[in-house]
């Protein structure tokens, strides 16, 4: 087994998105096919070397003092099987995320292994009410079947993991430590059904941010990363579209904590993963609907020209008429998800 390659939702407003609009439900129909809107790779073979963190953040919630950090993920355990098919087994897993015990579960194919792994970070679910594996089943039996391990996480606060009683007021920084952990857990179980050498990463809506700030805080951690529906990369758009319209008590709580965007932008800018996009080492695939009314479509057309702007290997596919939790299209945008996968996960 390789050492771990990289070192080792996040922003208020990523996830407080209602239920429904965020885990993404089933939906029957013939597929209609997605349009490239764009797409850039940077030229060679080999990713340029990455931008290094400023030495001293100017908070300790950021994502700089998560590149600094040293991230652990170990001890990972699968309990009891949920659910058997004829293609794989489904376990209940926990892992240990820095100090946090995480809980989550993972589908193992069946059949001689090892197989490439993907890590799944969910949308947003109201933590009173989630329980453990829930917001993309869809992805997680295709994807088993298709010939992954799938480690979903639950994230901390949620279902059987431990307490972060800070998470919210800190912007859900401690999701993306999650997901990177869940990756170091991986391969430091030296599993013989997994293939420590590919392992991609899926997000969608908040988990879709997640998977934003797991690029840019850990490049090169994972092969690859595809995010559907995401949230905007500027953590502000999000409060103000999710939370400040609600009144949202957390707004205040978090602004009393660090500021507005007009009091202390430098803050905003640091938990701000397009900030740093030049880090990014992996390709990356984003789908989202025309008619998406949660996340609007505008937030993807400019995060994916900051990748393209900073020489990154980005494709955004667009679905028209398709909404937030995807329908009619969704099996062809999972077709061109396994294609993206099967091209950068290899050998």
């Amino acid at each position: 087994m390789r050492a771990p390659r990289g070192v080792g939702c996040f922003v208020a407003g990523l996830g407080l998105v209602a239920v429904l609009g965020c885990t993404g439900g089933g939906g029957e129909g013939a597929a209609r096919t997605g349009t490239p809107v764009g797409s850039a790779a940077p030229a060679g073979s080999e990713p340029p070397a990455t931008t290094a963190a400023p030495p001293t953040p100017a908070d300790p919630v950021s994502l700089p003092a998560l590149m600094q950090r040293e991230h652990r993920g170990s001890d990972l355990r699968l309990g009891a099987v949920r659910v058997r098919t004829d293609a794989y087994t489904q376990y209940a897993v926990t892992y240990r995320s820095g100090g946090l015990k995480v809980s989550g579960i993972m589908n193992v194919p069946r059949g001689e292994g090892p197989f490439p792994a993907l890590v799944l970070a969910h949308g947003y679910i109201d933590p009173d009410v989630y329980v453990t594996g829930q917001g993309m089943p869809r992805e997680q039996d295709l994807l088993a079947r298709r010939g992954y391990v799938v480690l979903h996480t639950d994230y901390r606060n949620h279902a059987g993991s431990d307490d972060d009683p800070d998470n919210d007021v800190n912007l859900r920084l401690g999701y993306t430590e999650d997901v990177i952990a869940a990756a170091h857990a991986l391969r430091s179980a030296a599993r013989p059904d997994v293939d420590d050498e590919r392992i991609g990463l899926l997000g969608r809506s908040m988990g879709g941010g997640v998977v934003y700030n797991t690029l840019v805080v850990a490049p090169g951690l994972f092969d690859a990363a595809v995010v559907f529906a995401p949230v905007s990369s500027r953590p502000q758009e999000n409060i103000d579209h999710f939370q400040r319209p609600e009144n949202d008590p957390l707004v205040d709580e978090i602004e009393a904590a660090h500021g507005t965007p007009e009091e202390n932008p430098e803050f905003w800018r640091q938990v701000s993963p397009v900030t740093y996009v030049d880090r990014v080492t992996e390709p990356l695939l984003v789908h989202h609907g025309t008619a998406d009314d949660t996340c609007p479509l505008a937030w993807s057309k400019r995060t994916v020209a900051a990748f393209e702007a900073a020489g990154k290997d980005v494709e955004l596919r667009t679905y028209p008429g398709e909404g937030h939790t995807f329908g009619p299209q969704w099996p062809e945008s999972m077709d061109v998800t396994t294609a993206f996968f099967a091209r950068h996960l290899r050998r």
